[in-house]
């Protein structure tokens, strides 16, 4: 018997997706969540420019040491206040609920921020941001991983915190422009700051008219509301019957089963319940400190005090400078983000640790030489390999930080996870702000071998635990932490499959017309469950999806188009 098999690829849209009405319509919806990436590049950039502009930094007396620190630092206070909230909304009112809870509080915070008259007063308001922004950045991502066509997931996801880069550049030339045309007036300052308001005021308006995530509506029972969404922008139209549409269901429907028999609590403490998730939790967590412990933090907040330490002291040219490597960071990170789907992305973790190993140990020697001997070579040397080394730092962990960590997580655990990455990565922001600008007047160009030896523990890391997940689902993604083979396989040329039934092989399996809300059900006799699954595996769930939409196959082609499907399989159904 020839042996089949059917993955999502033998069902993907094969045209170009501007020319597929619904797959346009979706990845324009889907700019809206991607603005979240840009509020909060915006404004965690805004306090690098505001700190370069003589106009701030007169109006708040020179802020130095604890006060700078604490002023920088403020944001991450409040984002590590509202991240471990932030998955309880999301999963219990929704991922656009989430976001729109979190533009009203960034509103409120900007707009403190903007009118203020205390240094307190602005510290406060940077707080009241960062929560805000902790309820957004923890939906947005998973309502673009969860609702984007698969094909297209990879390159949205690694898009998403790329784009943190154009909140970062608005940001940078904006702060010029002010100062260009108000000096050191107090307004150079708050017309940035009011220009934040921007994002958090276009999603309020627009969040609801964008479809809900098809596993959040799934995880609540609302099945036929599911399976409409994937139909209207997965297959363009209203044919919940399609070929795609069935498998993506069949995948959802049965992930969230085995993931609620494998771990019903609904706590953080479901993350790290199983060896799988605490392998994921481990990865998860250490990405999200190299991401803020790899060196970029001594540019990305501090970049007026390292220019400074090379001698480039003038206001004007310390903006332009700025400026000019957001541009280049957000170039770098698109790169990559291109990437992500042609190399993997182990091999592009990979190539950006063994980069920035290299040119941070190069821009260590030309400071080093700059502060024990004023050379002006040296000067020349750092503005390159400052830009150097990001291009590398952006080149994966731009793009890769959420990307990979949604990818690597299950459902019931997805929001949580992604939870902890924030909270992480906030931490040890909020851990560089402080320490950084103590260590660099303490120990000057000394503090940089500290992260030469903390790459080298990086890249062994990203060695021997980041694993490919090129070219799967995320149900499949997830499958491949649990470490469980499918029992029954039947050789095909250098893999295993499991074969499919033949059109005029054994009795079909009927198709019923099933409740509203309960859209695509899977039947199975007690005895093909006990006999070929057991317990069931995310990797056996996906093998059993698949036989189970490669007789769906054969026989929807022939169905109503209005037609909801339970499938009612038999032991006899499915050939080993």
């Amino acid at each position: 018997m020839a042996v089949l098999e059917y993955t999502i690829a033998d069902f993907i849209n094969r045209e170009s997706w501007w020319r597929n009405r619904g797959l346009l319509v979706l990845n324009i919806y889907l700019i809206l969540p991607l603005l979240s990436s840009v509020l909060n590049g915006l404004d965690s950039s805004i306090l690098n420019g505001l700190q370069i502009l003589p106009g701030w930094q007169e109006y708040f007396h020179q802020p130095q040491g604890k006060t700078l620190g604490l002023i920088n630092s403020a944001q991450g206070i409040g984002a590590l206040s509202g991240i471990p909230f932030s998955p309880y909304v999301s999963d219990l009112l929704g991922r656009r609920a989430s976001m729109f809870i979190g533009a009203i509080i960034v509103l409120a915070g900007v707009f403190t921020q903007a009118l203020c008259t205390t240094v307190q007063v602005f510290i406060g308001a940077r707080v009241l941001i960062g929560l805000g922004i902790a309820f957004s950045i923890n939906a947005a991502p998973v309502l673009i991983s969860e609702l984007s066509y698969p094909t297209h997931r990879g390159k949205l996801t690694a898009l998403y915190n790329s784009m943190w880069y154009f909140g970062s550049i608005i940001s940078a030339w904006i702060c010029l422009v002010a100062y260009d045309r108000t000096g050191a007036s107090q307004w150079s300052w708050r017309v940035p700051v009011f220009i934040q308001a921007t994002v958090p005021v276009l999603q309020m308006m627009l969040i609801w008219f964008i479809p809900e995530s098809p596993r959040f509506l799934a995880a609540k029972g609302l099945e036929s509301q599911a399976a409409r969404v994937l139909a209207q922008y997965h297959a363009n139209g209203p044919k919940q019957c399609d070929h795609l549409v069935a498998f993506e269901m069949a995948q959802i429907r049965h992930a969230l089963n085995v993931e609620r028999e494998i771990a019903s609590s609904p706590s953080y403490l479901t993350c790290f319940a199983t060896p799988g998730n605490r392998r994921r939790m481990l990865i998860v967590i250490s990405i999200a400190v190299f991401s803020q412990w790899s060196g970029n933090g001594l540019v990305s907040v501090y970049i007026n005090i390292v220019l400074d330490g090379i001698g480039i002291t003038t206001t004007r040219t310390k903006a332009i400078i700025n400026g000019c490597l957001q541009v280049f960071n957000l170039a770098s990170a698109l790169l990559g983000t291109t990437l992500v789907d042609k190399w993997g992305r182990r091999k592009l973790f990979l190539t950006s640790n063994i980069g920035m190993l290299i040119v941070f140990s190069l821009w260590t020697i030309a400071t080093a030489l700059f502060e024990e001997t004023r050379s002006t070579v040296a000067v020349k040397a750092t503005v390159p390999l400052i830009f150097m080394f990001f291009f590398f730092y952006d080149f994966a962990y731009t793009p890769m930080i959420f990307s990979y960590t949604l990818e690597i997580l299950p459902y019931n655990i997805r929001a949580k996870g992604l939870a902890i990455m924030n909270f992480s990565a906030y931490l040890f922001n909020t851990f560089n702000a402080f320490v950084n600008p103590w260590a660099l007047d303490a120990i000057g160009w000394k503090y940089y071998l500290v992260y030469c030896g903390w790459l080298c523990l990086e890249l062994v890391f990203v060695m021997l635990f980041i694993i490919e997940t090129k070219g799967r689902t995320l149900e499949e993604t997830a499958a491949l932490f649990d470490g469980v083979r499918p029992r029954y396989t039947t050789e095909r040329k250098e893999s295993a499959t499991f074969s499919r039934t033949p059109r005029n092989g054994p009795r079909t399996p009927r198709l019923e017309k099933d409740n509203t809300d309960n859209y695509f059900e899977l039947h199975d006799s007690s005895s093909a469950r006990s006999s070929a699954f057991g317990s069931p595996s995310h990797i056996e769930l996906q093998e059993y999806s698949r036989v189970q939409n490669s007789v769906f196959r054969s026989h929807l082609e022939t169905q109503s188009e209005e037609s909801a499907i339970t499938a009612v399989n038999h032991h006899h159904d499915i050939v080993f």
